[in-house]
């Protein structure tokens, strides 16, 4: 299921080229965790909005920058895709690769802090800062709430990202985490 995984990771990196010039730099990520900071409404110089910055580095340095295999500091659909799929090829990987932006992410999704993102929130985040429509929001916002408790738990938060980054289902909600797909 390569393919699914190219259009995945095609739609996450449309959202993370921050500036659209075709590459992912260090500053584009360091542009994404600006941009959730402040859609969060979080201070700049606040402990969150540190930790989301130190954890976007780290997600940088850890994992997009080494995907830059021609050495220029930034990096392409090819590059990206390719990385991706050498470094993302074990779920059981997650905790290293992923879940500690993603663990932060959540934090900053839960504007009201009680432990579960509801689908204002996720909205907010999504549409506003991951430039995802409104109504591909609410779609897969409903569809990722596997219990229909009108939020999601950590748990339901982290299992969408890692069936995202890693997933080979082309029925899974999950899919459009990021924004539709066409497939």
């Amino acid at each position: 299921m390569t393919a699914l995984r190219d259009l995945k990771y095609g739609q996450w990196f449309r959202g993370a080229d921050v500036d659209g010039d075709g590459f992912i730099t260090e500053r584009d990520v360091r542009l994404m965790s600006e941009r959730y900071i402040a859609a969060r409404g979080a201070a700049p110089d606040s402990a969150t909005a540190r930790l989301l910055t130190e954890r976007m580095d780290g997600f940088w340095a850890n994992v997009i920058a080494p995907m830059d295999r021609d050495g220029d500091g930034r990096v392409d659909l090819r590059e990206m895709t390719e990385g991706f799929r050498r470094v993302l090829t074990d779920p059981a990987l997650y905790p290293q690769q992923v879940e500690p932006v993603t663990e932060c992410f959540f934090e900053l999704v839960d504007l009201d802090g009680d432990g579960r993102i509801d689908r204002s929130e996720f909205q907010l985040m999504f549409d506003a800062v991951a430039a995802v429509p409104g109504e591909d929001c609410a779609a897969v916002f409903a569809a990722l709430d596997l219990d229909g408790s009108g939020g999601l738990d950590r748990a339901e938060f982290h299992r969408a990202v890692t069936e995202f980054f890693y997933g080979d289902d082309p029925d899974a909600p999950a899919n459009h985490l990021f924004g539709r797909i066409d497939r």
